[in-house]
């Protein structure tokens, strides 16, 4: 079973942004040596407590600060932006990064309404979602005689392409378009099976791809005993409860009691989005990875670990790194 690593750059009360990204890149150089697949960063904007807004930038440095990890976006919300930019963008990480990048594409805005408006984005945009991913893909492709717009660098470039979703409206165009899926039911675990089933059921073999490979966001927290795990967890259930509240901001350190935070309502709403998270010992969290597997066939976890402390967020990795190698793969599930 193949590990990977979701980052956000967090933001903790008390730091930079600054100091976020130097923690992630140094989360990608400890997740290398212990054996992980791939890093990607997310892209969100107008979040205090999120640092990888301009997140091709920061590909670019946590990949020239490792050597072999795939670094990609998990990822590009692509309505933002001109699918030819990306298509430069990743071209560039590409031409100086080589067999190292993953382009993960989402249609969501990642952000809030005034904030997409001041990204020049609308609504409307995502509804070109499909056209414009197969434009990334011309981009990417040889390029032939004749051909008026090029990306400089990217055109003939091997740059995997992943969609992102948490509907099945990704999961349908991934199996259309025969491309890899990843689903975020690290916040959004209602469809995961339905999305699941529709990107098996519709999966055309492509270039890139000849059988379907899904792989799924979790929220991981792993320590040495289940209480330590489970008190380092409050600082992610205070942020799920603060989105309730319309109180987002920075990582807060974790407390003793939860239950002195959070409202009932709240509780039940973060819980619902926390559906997918495993929190506890070494064992406890390998049991339940290994339930998760089972019920899901899927074929890669990548693994957000929300942690005040780097340090912990650094042990809660390594840990999760010695339970890779004792989970086992799912049966294929038929489409």
């Amino acid at each position: 079973m193949k590990l990977s690593v979701l980052d956000l750059a967090p933001v903790v009360q008390g730091s930079t942004p600054r100091q976020a990204l130097l923690n992630a890149r140094d989360l990608a150089q400890h997740a290398e040596r212990w054996g992980y697949t791939r890093f990607w960063l997310a892209e969100h904007h107008n979040m205090s407590g999120i640092a990888s807004a301009a997140t091709s930038v920061a590909i670019g440095f946590v990949a020239e600060g490792t050597k072999t990890i795939r670094v990609g976006a998990g990822g590009v919300m692509l309505p933002n932006h001109a699918p030819l930019v990306i298509a430069e963008q990743f071209g560039t990480l590409e031409s100086l990064y080589p067999g190292r990048i993953d382009l993960g594409l989402g249609r969501a805005p990642g952000t809030d309404q005034i904030t997409m408006q001041a990204l020049r984005r609308s609504l409307e945009n995502s509804d070109n979602f499909p056209r414009d991913v197969q434009e990334i893909q011309h981009y990417f492709a040889p390029v032939q005689d004749g051909q008026r717009v090029q990306a400089v660098p990217g055109g003939g470039l091997d740059i995997p392409i992943w969609i992102l979703g948490s509907s099945t409206y990704g999961a349908q165009l991934a199996g259309y378009l025969g491309l890899p899926y990843a689903f975020a039911s690290h916040f959004a675990p209602d469809a995961l099976m339905q999305a699941f089933q529709a990107y098996r059921q519709l999966f055309r073999p492509s270039a890139q791809l000849d059988k379907p490979y899904a792989m799924a966001g979790l929220q991981v927290i792993v320590a040495d005993t289940d209480a330590e795990a489970t008190r380092l967890f409050t600082s992610i259930q205070m942020a799920f409860a603060n989105m309730v509240r319309g109180a987002r901001g920075k990582m807060r350190p974790p407390i003793d009691d939860i239950e002195t935070y959070w409202s009932a309502a709240e509780k039940a709403h973060a819980q619902h989005m926390l559906t997918y998270a495993f929190v506890g010992s070494p064992e406890t969290v390998r049991r339940g990875l290994q339930g998760f597997v089972d019920k899901t066939g899927v074929d890669e976890l990548m693994v957000t670990t929300s942690i005040y402390d780097h340090a912990a967020r650094l042990r809660s990795y390594e840990l999760l790194a010695d339970i890779g190698p004792q989970l086992q793969a799912a049966r294929p599930i038929a489409a």
